[in-house]
């Protein structure tokens, strides 16, 4: 069963500067949050970063990044409100140009019924950067096997690249999202996109840049970028900011095409102060259609202690293409 704690308002302020040791970014001042506020009722609670879901047959199974002693963990639910995390690693096995500890922020696609294709930031070797690489399946559970001996997205001269995302077009054009990790080394993190073969084992397209940080409210990057299509246009909602702190959060931008160009909402979709403190850096963002086909906002937030990142699952609505989140 899960308790709600009561945070209050110093206890929030004091540990929105905690970091943790992904992406390199810097630390920066969380927002205050505002008279007491529940936390830690998370739809999985337990740490699940960067929280992916896929809908296959009649179940939905959730990816997240590195934990629980696994490469990659796995939940799966029916409903997207019940979960079970599934005792096994879907990812038991890295490439031999991974380095093992850092393995981010998996994204599943069945681009193919019954081919399964994870997508997955791993910390390269040589040289040492996050890089993406791939990994195939014929079950959702996995276990994926490693495709290649390089990965599949890795830019040295723009610092590596993490945080991948497939969308697929209404002509069946699959596509390639990612962030370069600009923010380890003093560059802009720009949200890229490239088409992909059928298979969606290989890049099939020139590289497209769609949108970088240039906002106060996003800090020093942009990240984790998910693409759908609603009401004939395309929305791009991304992760913005330190992660490590409650001042990350989530926006989106709006285009007539999966390639841009893009215009960014004139604010955040939702922070830790339009949450009203509920969700303490809530980013790692997934868009869900549910069972009754309504959409879901499904991402991670911070633990009032600021120990784990748990997953949250709030309905979604939509205005001609622009979302707003409906708040419990």
């Amino acid at each position: 069963m899960r308790r709600p704690a009561v945070v209050l308002v110093a206890l929030a302020v004091v540990l929105a500067g905690c970091s943790s040791p992904e992406s390199g970014a810097d630390d920066t001042e969380g927002a205050a949050v505002t008279d007491e506020v529940i936390t830690d009722d998370f739809a999985i609670d337990q740490d699940f970063p960067d929280p992916d879901v896929l809908a296959t047959g009649d179940r939905y199974y959730a990816f997240a990044t590195n934990g629980a002693g696994f490469n990659v963990q796995t939940a799966v639910s029916t409903d997207l409100e019940s979960w079970e995390v599934l005792a096994a690693d879907a990812l038991p096995d890295l490439p031999a140009w991974a380095a093992p500890g850092k393995t981010w922020a998996p994204e599943v696609s069945e681009l193919t019924p019954g081919a399964f294709v994870m997508y997955f930031t791993a910390a390269n070797k040589n040289p040492a950067m996050q890089c993406i690489g791939v990994a195939t399946a014929t079950s959702p559970e996995g276990p994926f096997a490693p495709v290649g001996t390089a990965p599949i997205v890795c830019p040295p001269d723009e610092g590596g690249a993490i945080d991948a995302a497939t969308f697929v077009d209404d002509d069946g054009t699959p596509y390639l999202l990612w962030k370069n990790d600009g923010n380890c080394c003093a560059l802009d993190t720009w949200l890229q996109i490239a088409e992909l073969s059928p298979d969606g084992t290989a890049l099939a397209g020139e590289t497209s840049k769609l949108l970088m940080q240039d906002q106060a409210w996003e800090g020093n990057l942009i990240e984790a970028p998910t693409l759908v299509k609603r009401d004939g246009v395309y929305t791009l909602l991304y992760s913005a900011n330190d992660y490590g702190g409650d001042a990350y959060a989530t926006g989106y931008a709006t285009a007539p095409s999966a390639l841009g160009p893009f215009t960014k909402a004139g604010g955040p979709l939702l922070t830790t102060e339009l949450g009203d403190g509920r969700y303490l850096g809530p980013g790692g963002q997934d868009v869900v259609t549910a069972p009754d086909g309504t959409d879901v906002l499904v991402f991670h937030s911070w633990d009032s202690l600021f120990i784990q990142r748990g997953v949250n699952v709030i309905p979604l609505e939509w205005d001609v293409g622009k979302p707003s989140v409906v708040l419990h």
